[in-house]
């Protein structure tokens, strides 16, 4: 059902978290809050308030009474706005400057693009370390201006914004460790570089769900621009079609797990060479597309790498094909193993001194069989007794007293043989 429009945070909280809607609850981090300044507010006693505050899809426009947040959110440490109708980055400001002891604050989906964010309503969120505008079409301007103002920000989440270039900022931000940029279309590697100029210490880079093109930099040039980077995700990056955009991973010095499913290089192979394949050409990487790496898995890859690409003509190979010959040495080809079950087999059949020789079914019984020799031996089956002789088996014949039991579970083979005798009356 939807909110009413034009409601503030306060109201909301008091709403939410009165008595009524959510109970006094005994437990770590639960009970009722109540402040110790400021004085006389009616609701203060009454209200139970976690220090994670979910506050999504509300109708929030405005923050409301500023010395009520205050009194009731001086513990908060999450607050997720989310979904709301806030548009005023003056009005996020005066909720964001009472929580004092904020670190992560999630504005997605609001219409924030339609006010300019002053850097002294900014200077509020300062404490923050998560930060997350997904869907809020927020300008490369403000985001400019937060990280300014965020000395400690470590977690920044910008999908659904449909970015198609990045502005540098100013200043660096030396305290950013992930960025979440997926979703948008950042198509030429030439705006993702900026990233790596703006960020320096970033860790972590999710960039799934952009229409990314090949990687158009040299490798001396990516490990600059990413001496930090441990963890990629290029998750449906559309534009990357060649091997040589996986060798460039290698260039990040730090680089140890790598996302990177549904992308077009990979379409033509099955799910098993497209893993080894990259684990062959991604030595340093111990996670890949979020399954860990182990040292048995690496060197199989690297095994199936050499035999993958030892008949491709010399101009085709690629370098890391080199490599690992001189690690492994030059491999023989697999053999080819048949494990199918053996379905016929050509036998001897003996009855007194006649000799024939047959082709037998092995998936039919033992009671099949002696109705397919009864024209043979002239004899009838109830008449009829059956043994084995493996021909290498040093114990002699066994006899087949089973009906119900299927040849193939003898282990027949080509060159055995059967000897029929009449039942003793």
């Amino acid at each position: 059902m939807d909110q009413p429009s034009g409601r503030s945070f306060m109201q909301v909280l008091c709403e939410k978290y009165s008595p009524e809607n959510f109970p006094y609850r005994r437990g770590p981090g639960m009970g009722v809050h109540v402040p110790a300044t400021p004085q006389g507010s009616p609701m203060k006693d009454r209200l139970n308030l976690p220090s994670v505050l979910v506050l999504n899809s509300c109708g929030i426009t405005c923050a409301g009474d500023e010395n009520e947040i205050a009194a009731f959110c001086a513990h908060v440490s999450e607050l997720d706005l989310s979904d709301n109708k806030l548009e005023d980055w003056h009005e996020v400001s005066k909720i964001v400057s009472n929580v004092p002891h904020l670190e992560f604050l999630n504005l997605s989906s609001n219409p924030l693009s339609l006010s300019v964010l002053e850097r002294r309503c900014a200077g509020s969120f300062a404490g923050v370390r998560k930060l997350v505008l997904n869907n809020s079409k927020a300008s490369w301007e403000t985001v400019h201006t937060i990280l300014q103002e965020l000395p400690d920000l470590e977690e920044l989440f910008l999908c659904l914004n449909d970015y198609e270039t990045v502005s540098c900022s100013p200043v660096c931000c030396q305290s950013l460790k992930l960025l979440h940029i997926t979703d948008n279309n950042l198509q030429d590697w030439t705006e993702i570089r900026k990233l790596g100029i703006m960020f320096p210490s970033l860790d972590t880079l999710i960039l799934a769900n952009n229409n990314l093109t090949t990687i158009e930099e040299s490798e001396d040039s990516l490990a600059r621009l990413f001496p930090n980077l441990r963890s990629i995700n290029l998750h449906k990056s559309a534009g990357l079609h060649c091997w040589e955009d996986i060798d460039k991973l290698n260039s990040f010095p730090k680089l140890e797990e790598v996302k990177l499913l549904g992308i077009p290089l990979l379409q033509s192979y099955t799910t098993e060479e497209r893993r080894k394949l990259l684990i062959a050409r991604l030595p340093s990487i111990i996670k890949l597309n979020g399954s860990i790496v182990a040292d048995g898995e690496r060197e199989d890859s690297e095994r199936f790498f050499i035999r993958y690409y030892m008949e491709f003509p010399e101009e085709e190979v690629p370098f890391r094909y080199h490599e690992l010959v001189t690690k492994y040495g030059k491999l023989e080809p697999l053999a080819v193993v048949d494990l199918r079950p053996q379905s016929s087999a050509k036998v001897e059949v003996h009855f007194q001194d006649k000799v024939e020789e047959m082709s037998i079914r092995l998936d039919q019984t033992v009671a099949e069989l002696k109705k397919h020799l009864k024209t043979v031996v002239q004899l009838s089956t109830s008449n009829m007794l059956l043994f084995y002789l493996d021909q290498e088996a040093p114990f002699g014949p066994e006899e087949m007293k089973y009906s119900s039991r299927a040849l193939h579970s003898y282990g027949i083979r080509d060159g055995d043989k059967i000897y029929v005798e009449p039942r003793m009356k």
